[in-house]
């Protein structure tokens, strides 16, 4: 099919930034706080594979891992920097579960029958050197994005006297800043002389493309998480 990596790589941006909000509303706090395991943790295996889209080579796994970003914003937005800060701890613990279980498996000695040991060996040969550069990049791009929102909220309600105003203002203001830190940390953490210095080029450069244009659609789905908990209010009670 032509196009095929394109038409599934824009409609994944629905899908995931759609999940975000609706594991909010079926559970409140604790849905976005169980997407944020989901994310962080699945990105960090899709990002293993490379593929070509838009005219570039990148990997996989930005979009999935945007939606992280837009989790931690709706925690700001409907329940504060405390629980923001506890979303990404949730996330920086469930990469390091993720890495001592998955390592765990090679303790074992496959069963001469075995036929699938050699192949999931090799898919998360690379997991520890990606999940450890995706601790340090999410813990720095994720803490970075609390931090800037609650100040450019805080600046625009100084500014205009109105705390709900300006709710793109603060989402877009703190993402793109901060998906660039995560671009740039992880990829370079995760890949340098794994690819060739040209295709991890494509990959920064497409991979910051990818994150700046997510930035601007996650915006309408934070707007709706909001509108959802001020229709359901019980929503900030789970």
């Amino acid at each position: 099919m032509p196009f095929q990596n394109e038409v599934v790589l824009l409609a994944s941006v629905f899908v995931f930034f759609g999940g975000v909000v609706a594991f909010f509303r079926l559970f409140g706090k604790n849905g976005v706080f169980a997407w944020t395991v989901i994310c962080t943790i699945a990105a960090n295996i899709e990002v293993l594979i490379l593929v070509h889209a838009y005219g570039l080579d990148t990997t996989l796994g930005n979009v999935l891992y945007a939606s992280s970003f837009l989790a931690t914003d709706i925690m700001s937005e409907l329940f504060g920097k405390k629980a923001a800060n506890r979303c990404v701890r949730i996330g920086i613990a469930a990469n390091v579960a993720f890495i001592v279980i998955s390592q765990s498996w090679f303790l074992y000695v496959p069963a001469p029958a075995d036929t699938m040991a050699a192949p999931i060996r090799m898919v998360f040969a690379n997991t520890p050197r990606v999940m450890l550069a995706s601790l340090v990049a999410y813990a720095l791009c994720e803490q970075y994005d609390v931090w800037a929102y609650h100040r450019l909220w805080d600046w625009s309600a100084r500014r205009w006297g109105d705390g709900r105003r300006f709710l793109w203002l603060r989402n877009n203001g703190s993402t793109m800043v901060s998906q660039l830190i995560n671009v740039v940390a992880f990829n370079l953490l995760a890949f340098a002389g794994v690819f060739p210095a040209r295709t991890l080029a494509q990959i920064l450069v497409f991979g910051y493309a990818i994150f700046f244009v997510t930035s601007l659609l996650d915006t309408p789905f934070l707007y709706l998480a909001r509108h959802l908990a001020e229709k359901h209010p019980e929503l900030r009670e789970r």
